[in-house]
């Protein structure tokens, strides 16, 4: 049910689920462990976040002296605005007084953020648009872009974020690894996934909770969740264990490509040195210290990436990660 919510979502472009303030904050500090100077001296732009709605918004501007943040960006598209009434905005943070538990409370008041000269809430030109030259121009002038985009528009909002080479932090469907798009960013070592498994749930403008299942973060950002290798066992001995091959004698092989069905990602035998076909879901453990990315099996438009459906005795599988390890 939670991966059909957001199938209909993406398909009728109804794109305002707002992102929840304990999953942004699980996400970002796994960041910070790793480099706890990640964002010193940076300008973070938000460009699908209106400040009254979005806890991406509030979720910097809370940490805005700790991160030692250089200013705080954050615009929206006018027709996603629960403020329909309103002319999109930009408003721009580049000083938080000192805080008390009181005015932390206040910093999620725009109109309290805005008492600070140094801080401005300016009427964008046009609709807010992320395409438009003048959210462009916001862009090419930020270091980071940390936002949930709208998920019928993300591979334009990916491709806005590569062809401007910015650190990012974004949030998408896990399907979207298989957009040829994507995965060649993947296999060029390009982007990766974040820390967390994605965001159970979301909060619609109505205030009311949608599971949206089968979404995860996507980023360029460094974390060392990337660098650590999977534990892996032999293949005798994941063979002896039924719970990860259901009893098979031998591991499965495709009928259209040179590679073995691995079903589960500590399947994966560690004294194998061909090619491996694994469930996208692999590159959440995905280091790539350990294996080499080779290609995708995911559906017929067959390219240098991607080589068709996976099928094992004449049954189609489901979309596989083909892989090989780097080192025994």
């Amino acid at each position: 049910m939670a991966n059909t919510n957001l199938s209909n979502a993406k398909n009728a472009k109804n794109d305002e689920f707002y992102t929840k303030f304990e999953d942004i904050a699980n996400e970002i500090n796994a960041y910070l462990v790793y480099n706890p100077n990640v964002f010193n001296g940076k300008t973070i732009f938000c460009p699908c976040d209106n400040p009254f709605d979005s806890n991406f918004f509030k979720y910097f501007t809370l940490n805005f002296q700790q991160f030692k943040l250089k200013k705080l960006i954050a615009t929206y598209f006018a027709s996603s605005t629960r403020h329909q009434k309103e002319h999109p905005h930009k408003i721009e943070i580049t000083q938080i007084s000192h805080l008390s538990k009181e005015k932390e409370i206040n910093l999620f008041d725009v109109k309290y953020l805005l008492k600070s000269d140094k801080n401005q809430l300016t009427r964008l030109t046009g609709d807010g648009d992320f395409r438009s030259a003048e959210i462009k121009k916001v862009r090419d002038d930020a270091d980071m872009i940390i936002t949930n985009p709208p998920f019928s528009l993300f591979r334009e909002f990916l491709n806005w974020l590569t062809e401007a080479d910015k650190q990012f932090l974004i949030i998408g469907s896990m399907n979207a690894i298989t957009y040829k798009e994507v995965f060649r960013l993947i296999k060029e070592n390009r982007i990766w996934l974040g820390v967390s498994s994605g965001c159970k749930s979301y909060i619609k403008p109505d205030k009311t909770e949608q599971k949206l299942g089968n979404t995860c973060w996507f980023t360029n950002l460094e974390h060392g969740k990337r660098h650590c290798p999977i534990n892996l066992l032999s293949m005798k001995d994941n063979l002896l264990n039924e719970k990860k091959l259901k009893g098979k004698e031998s591991y499965d092989r495709y009928d259209n490509y040179n590679a073995i069905e691995v079903p589960i990602s500590v399947a994966i035998p560690n004294d194998y040195d061909g090619i491996m076909g694994v469930p996208i879901s692999f590159l959440e453990k995905y280091s790539p210290e350990q294996f080499e990315i080779v290609g995708q099996m995911v559906n017929t438009k067959i390219d240098e990436y991607n080589f068709g459906y996976p099928f094992i005795n004449g049954k189609r599988v489901y979309a596989r990660i083909l892989i090989k390890h780097k080192t025994f």
